[in-house]
């Protein structure tokens, strides 16, 4: 049998504490757990000054208490702040101005990462604590992000991405007394060791090669010297602005968007046949016998039933054919914007209780709260990235040893 472990209170000073208390009652508001709170916060108030006071040549002296309401995670806390006669004592656990307990700002902005309204902040901490806060200090706690946010968006980046993923979401913002429906672009980065950071966030209303272009640039100019595939979803203006930018980039289309897409032609009952039609095509073993279950699609019973399906496929054949040059181990990497589109869930749910936002800072705030959770889950790259390393060293020679080295 395991050596029960010393506790690190000792069970004769829990003994006393309990002593002729209901046990039952010492999580409650103001029960045992909050007294000891108040009282190990108060202590440590005193020890704080003592040790200021030990410092001060002048003569300086206690000069007795203030009082001070606190919110804590569990309620709030009226406090006897000690002071002193000539006023310098300036508490580090809980300032001067201080009106939180340290860890409540962080409570209300995982609460807000979870998707949840300033409303419903504010009634989760009414019904759960019975504390009283304002909407005004919500948005003061979380407005508080946005230096996070700009220093996020402008840190620097790997020199090299084997990998990036690019795709968008559709969130309403305000906007000139109107509510418009803009794009928020998510960038995902794959470093070659196979893991995945979140490159940036950018919103536009209208996208287009000069706004691609200038993302590109942002990137190029945090450090960005290369990417050796960019897999998107069929973004306006894209190829070209990466080409200017990184002419040596492979642009591979998303298959799963391509096929979301063709689905939009066929009505329900034919989509399930038509989806195994179209499986021959992105199954294939290389881009000729690919083209060719192409054209035996758009001759066939359903090709010519929705011919915009086989249009649809031939404008984005240049951006599909890369993805064939890979075994089909590696191609679930490339086969769609999977990373991306678990990471759009999250924050298609972030955004479904807002209903729209007042700026683009608000939109930005919540997205980088998600973001951030998001990517602690990432912590091991995907089981074919073993597979896909060795592929692209072949295929990208000393672009992909570069990224390998750095």
């Amino acid at each position: 049998m395991a050596r029960r472990k010393e506790p690190v209170i000792p069970d004769a000073i829990l003994d006393q504490l309990l002593a002729g208390a209901d046990a039952k009652t010492a999580f409650d508001q103001n029960g045992l757990l909050d007294q000891l709170k108040k009282a190990l916060t108060e202590r440590a108030l005193k020890a704080e000054l003592d040790h200021h006071l030990a410092d001060d040549d002048g003569g300086n002296r206690r000069n007795g208490y203030g009082r001070k309401t606190v919110l804590t995670d569990g309620g709030s806390v009226e406090l006897a702040i000690p002071r002193d006669r000539t006023a310098t004592f300036d508490p580090q656990l809980i300032g001067k101005y201080q009106r939180r307990f340290p860890g409540f700002d962080e409570k209300i902005i995982s609460m807000y990462a979870r998707g949840m309204s300033t409303r419903e902040i504010v009634g989760h901490l009414r019904e759960l604590y019975g504390i009283e806060v304002s909407a005004d200090l919500i948005s003061t706690v979380t407005d508080a992000v946005i230096e996070e946010v700009t220093a996020w968006q402008n840190r620097p980046l790997e020199a090299i991405y084997p990998l990036v993923f690019l795709d968008a979401i559709r969130v309403k913002i305000r906007d000139e007394s109107l509510v418009r429906n803009k794009a928020i672009h998510v960038a995902i980065g794959v470093r070659a060791d196979g893991t995945k950071e979140v490159l940036g966030l950018w919103i536009e209303q209208n996208e287009g090669a000069k706004f691609w272009l200038r993302v590109l640039n942002e990137l190029k100019n945090r450090g960005v010297e290369d990417i050796l595939l960019a897999v998107v979803d069929g973004l306006k203006g894209f190829p070209e602005a990466i080409a200017a930018a990184y002419p040596e980039t492979i642009v591979q289309t998303c298959i799963v968007h391509l096929l979301r897409h063709s689905m939009e032609f066929a009505s329900w009952k034919d989509r399930k046949a038509v989806a195994g039609a179209l499986k021959t095509i992105y199954d294939a073993v290389d881009d000729k016998a690919a083209e060719a279950a192409l054209t035996a699609f758009e001759v066939g019973p359903w090709g010519e039933k929705h011919a915009a399906i086989g249009k649809a496929w031939r404008r984005a054949w240049q951006e599909v054919i890369p993805f064939f040059a890979f075994p089909r181990e590696v191609r679930r990497i490339l086969y769609t914007t999977n990373a991306i589109e678990a990471l759009n869930s999250k924050l298609r749910r972030a955004v479904r209780a807002r209903g729209h936002f007042p700026n683009d800072e608000a939109a930005l705030k919540l997205l980088f709260l998600v973001l951030n959770r998001a990517e602690k889950d990432w912590k091991m790259p995907p089981r074919e990235w073993t597979a896909a390393k060795a592929q692209m060293a072949v295929m990208f020679g000393e672009r992909f040893s570069k990224a390998m080295s750095a």
